[in-house]
């Protein structure tokens, strides 16, 4: 008994902290000096701003997933004695058929509704594999306008507002999936668009503080930069439900495993970001030197600060190690335990951002959050509604 209970406690200890020094260790990127850093004037000084090279990171940690699996499938086939025909199935397949409902994805909860499970799914394989080249661009665009609304808002409102995925999921289910809300999905829904609504004002009326500007200046352009992380962050959403649905679909017609999809996901979407560099450069970046698609810059910004490039390897790991965690989470104790712990790790994401000093205390924040996780955890089916 001990056994079991000391090996879920350390997949949930892992799921907790590998996701929240995920957020935390992005937002510390941001926050890296990377020219003008001797300038006595904080205006002057220049932070590293990069959301492409930031969101080819993340893909570069789900590619981990990938070689992951295959260095297990050797070990698997090394330890085994080969079938007559020479054919080794995928380790674990069967297993992972009991988790298929939990959609894999870079670093938010699967909220559609679970897949039927079919034998008769045929493997992704071949051209097939491409299918999965789909929500490896939706990751793609959620991801890098996630990051750039980080610049703008505190880590714990970006972990916030990320929870209005569970509002675009539920739609886009109903819409392209044929699913049905049950009545305390729609209250759930409702409770979790006010608390996020909060949750954006509480970051609009007290907006993060930016130490450059003066008191003057700060009072206008700082209230424009907060609403536009918050509108870019719940925009980012969409992209993001928009990723689930078409896992979903692809897993109702494929069998594919977790892990495998994760690291074809980071596969298809590092390709397809290391392609798109020097194309929005040549369009872009040569004409605003500096700007986020100027990509000599961003690359010298990586290679010749050391805390940039070094908490670029931090963000990798620790998102090959969350997707794990969480799947694993999922597998041998359930996807209601992987939705309770993920909003423990907002908790603890806010909890670090006001030890840091990173944000203030808001009571709004509070009420927000409050709403937002009660919705969330009546649509995961953790509480019920008392109605």
């Amino acid at each position: 008994m001990p056994s079991p209970l000391r090996h879920a406690a350390v997949l949930a200890a892992g799921m907790l902290l590998t996701g929240t020094f995920n957020t935390l260790l992005t937002k510390h990127q941001d926050q890296q000096c990377v020219g003008n850093c001797d300038d006595p004037d904080p205006s002057k000084r220049e932070l590293f701003e990069q959301p492409v090279w930031q969101t080819l990171t993340m893909f570069y940690g789900e590619m981990l997933c990938l070689a992951c699996l295959y260095v297990a499938g050797l070990f698997q086939r090394s330890a085994s004695s080969p079938a007559a025909d020479g054919y080794q199935p995928i380790p674990d397949a069967e297993s992972d058929a009991d988790i298929a409902d939990d959609v894999p994805t870079t670093d938010a909860l699967p909220v559609v509704a679970p897949v039927s499970d079919e034998s008769s799914a045929k493997p992704l394989t071949g051209w097939a594999t491409l299918y999965m080249w789909l929500p490896a661009t939706c990751d793609l665009l959620g991801t890098t306008l996630m990051n750039v609304g980080l610049f703008f808002t505190t880590a714990s409102v970006y972990q916030m507002l990320r929870g209005a995925v569970v509002v675009f999921s539920g739609l886009f289910s109903v819409l392209f999936l044929g699913h049905r809300l049950e009545r305390f999905q729609v209250v759930s829904l409702a409770m979790v668009v006010v608390g996020v609504t909060i949750v954006g004002l509480s970051n609009i009326i007290s907006p993060p503080v930016d130490p450059s500007r003066s008191a003057t200046a700060m009072a206008e352009h700082d209230v424009f930069k907060a609403t536009l992380g918050v509108v870019l962050v719940l925009g980012a959403q969409i992209f993001t439900a928009t990723q689930f649905v078409v896992e979903e679909k692809i897993i109702r017609n494929f069998h594919l495993t977790p892990l495998r999809a994760v690291g074809l996901e980071g596969s298809f979407g590092a390709a397809t970001v290391m392609a798109a560099i020097p194309i929005l450069h040549i369009t872009i970046g040569r004409s605003h030197p500096g700007s986020y698609f100027d990509a000599p810059a961003g690359f010298q910004q990586i290679v010749q600060n050391p805390s940039v490039w070094q908490t670029s390897i931090y963000i990798m790991i620790s998102i090959a190690l969350f997707n794990y965690f969480g799947l694993s989470v999922t597998r041998y104790l359930s996807a209601t335990s992987r939705a309770t712990i993920d909003t423990c790790r907002t908790l603890f994401i806010w909890m670090s951002s006001l030890a840091l000093g990173w944000e203030t205390f808001s009571w709004i924040q509070v009420i927000g959050f409050a709403i937002l996780v009660y919705g969330t955890f009546i649509y995961n089916r953790v509480v019920s509604l008392p109605f």
